[in-house]
């Protein structure tokens, strides 16, 4: 018998084969506690984190779109949108196959079998001053040959038939071409004045060729002119292939409906109101995008609204600018050949003579969250999404997040870049014989920043430009520079060593007596047309684009990164 209390009796929990089990449950505790905590975390970030404009932050497939598949930096900056023939790659095959000089001997002789013993043996003393016969087809495949042998750094694909000149003594001719290196997937459209003389023996020769478009009286093919040389030919319409031709001339004009019954069969998708005005022009074309896509969507007729407020970004004044028309830095003619547009203003004085008389309906969607998907089978004449003043709500390219984001797809081929800003960069490179390098020089405020681009304003100053440049550009070549500084005199030190050239040498092509600024009046309804920041901006990226060598900024020039300090990482991915 034992004195006092007994010792307590031992749990069940602690015998010693139960350790095992109390081991693992207490690991599993931990566990589901990590998960809980981890799940808790996420559910308040979800809940709370607010992206930037998703413009700037889109989805892989996205990113892969609007980010270079090179390393450019002036190609993905912001200041100037990509459209649909940046992305078309150059493929030689699409244009045909190009003309070359025992190309046309080869058709010489052919037209001229059996004539050469009696040309040979005329005497043509008194026929020199005579009219020439720009008809005549010898005078066409001299005036070929004469320009291939000028012309050596593009390729031709097709050659117009001659017309007559300013004079007796002169043949205007046509052609399209590339330049050899060619990066972009365009045809050129170059039209010039030829003058030809005829010796006492009868021969031709070509004294001279004239500058890029003298030959006017051949822009426009005619009714029942004969078609030209071409080697192989593309097709009956060059723009169904998706080719983009500078140099055409250009039909912006505005669509019509042509009937009111036409009006009335149709079916329509209008956005109303939104967040774009004065944005980016980023912005702007990204949520267009998603609109036309839309539209492609749903089969019905984009009501677009042409005019556009130019953002303070790219304004003179630094004040956001209205006034601007769509047609004045993208292609409406292309895109009015590819999908169905019409512009608002024609849509509501139709719609206002007929919708009560003929009994049409709209539908009125005032929340982006209801899908396209969910209004695909909308019988009503019109659908009409109505967007608020509360941003980022308010953007249109909203619509086409989430689940709609896999469903429309963004038409990028119907938009192309301004014919008349394009056919100021082939003036440009034509002026250049489209042999020069190019190099874009980042300073401006970016150079003025030293906390986020410490070396910029170092690695740009003209004596390291002549050191970085001399084991990529050759002595003596044409050097565009593209640049946002302001004074060029800052790069007279390269003169030495190159024929420097930059944009404003060339305002011939955009002042008020150029042809630019002539078609833009009559496109603005008389109003002159300023050219403005986004169109410099455009123009200099795509001269640059054609330089035979390109050198870069943030790639070539400066160890700073583009974005700023520690950026660099990002701003590859």
């Amino acid at each position: 018998m034992m004195l006092g209390r007994s010792l307590p009796s031992r749990s069940g929990s602690f015998r010693p084969e139960n350790l095992g089990q109390n081991a693992l449950a207490l690991i599993g505790n931990v566990f589901f506690t990590f998960f809980v905590i981890g799940v808790l975390v996420f559910t308040i970030i979800a809940a709370t984190y607010e992206p930037e404009d998703p413009l700037f932050h889109p989805s892989t497939k996205i990113t892969n779109f609007l980010t270079s598949t090179s390393n450019a930096t002036f190609v993905s900056d912001s200041t100037v949108v990509k459209t649909g023939e940046d992305f078309m790659k150059a493929n030689e095959t699409a244009f045909g196959t190009f003309i070359n000089a025992s190309d046309v001997i080869k058709a010489a002789k052919w037209d001229a079998e059996g004539e050469t013993e009696e040309k040979e043996a005329r005497d043509c003393s008194d026929e020199v001053d005579k009219p020439i016969d720009c008809t005549d087809p010898e005078v066409f495949h001299l005036m070929m040959s004469a320009a291939i042998d000028q012309f050596k750094d593009i390729h031709f694909y097709r050659f117009g038939k001659p017309v007559r000149g300013m004079n007796d003594s002169s043949c205007h001719m046509a052609w399209r071409f590339r330049p050899k290196e060619g990066k972009t997937a365009s045809l050129y459209k170059d039209y010039r004045s030829f003058v030809i003389s005829r010796s006492v023996n009868c021969s031709l020769s070509v004294v001279s060729i004239g500058d890029y478009h003298s030959g006017g009286n051949a822009r426009k093919r005619k009714k029942h002119q004969k078609p030209g040389f071409e080697k192989t030919p593309m097709g009956e319409d060059d723009k169904n292939s998706g080719i983009q031709v500078v140099g055409e001339t250009v039909n912006d004009s505005l669509p019509v409906v042509e009937s009111e019954k036409s009006f009335d069969q149709g079916k329509y998708l209008l956005y109303n109101g939104g967040g774009e005005r004065c944005k980016s022009m980023d912005h702007y074309l990204w949520s267009f995008m998603c609109a036309l896509g839309e539209a492609q969507y749903l089969n019905r007729t984009l009501v677009m609204d042409l005019s556009i407020c130019l953002s303070s970004v790219y304004t003179k004044s630094g004040q956001d600018e209205e006034g601007k028309d769509f047609r004045f830095y993208f292609d409406f003619e292309h895109l009015k050949e590819s999908a169905s547009v019409l512009d608002q203003g024609q849509f509501w004085s139709d719609w206002n003579k007929w919708h009560q008389k003929d009994g049409l309906s709209i539908s009125l969607v005032e929340d982006f969250r209801v899908t396209p998907m969910k209004m695909a089978h909308v019988k009503d004449t019109l659908i009409m999404r109505k967007f608020g003043s509360v941003e980022p709500d308010n953007y249109w390219y909203r619509v086409c997040e989430g689940e709609a984001e896999s469903v429309i797809q963004r038409p990028w081929h119907m938009i192309w870049k301004s014919t008349r800003l394009m056919n100021i960069v082939s003036s440009i490179s034509s002026k250049l014989n489209w042999d020069f390098d190019s190099v874009h020089v980042v300073r401006g405020e970016k150079a003025k920043n030293t906390e986020q681009w410490p070396n910029l304003a170092s690695d740009t100053s003209p004596e390291a430009l002549l050191s970085s440049l001399q084991d990529k550009v050759d002595d003596g070549r044409n050097l565009y520079i593209a640049t946002d500084e302001q004074d060029v005199s800052f790069f007279d030190p390269l003169k030495d060593k190159y024929s420097t050239h930059f944009l404003d040498e060339y305002r011939e092509l955009w002042d008020e007596n150029s042809e630019w600024y002539s078609e833009m009046s009559k496109l603005n309804n008389g109003v002159p047309v300023e050219f403005d920041g986004y169109m410099r901006a455009s123009v200099d990226t795509e001269v640059f684009l054609r330089g035979k060598k390109q050198i870069e900024t943030f790639n070539d020039l400066t160890r700073d990164c583009k974005d700023g300090i520690n950026t660099c990482t990002i701003s590859a991915s």
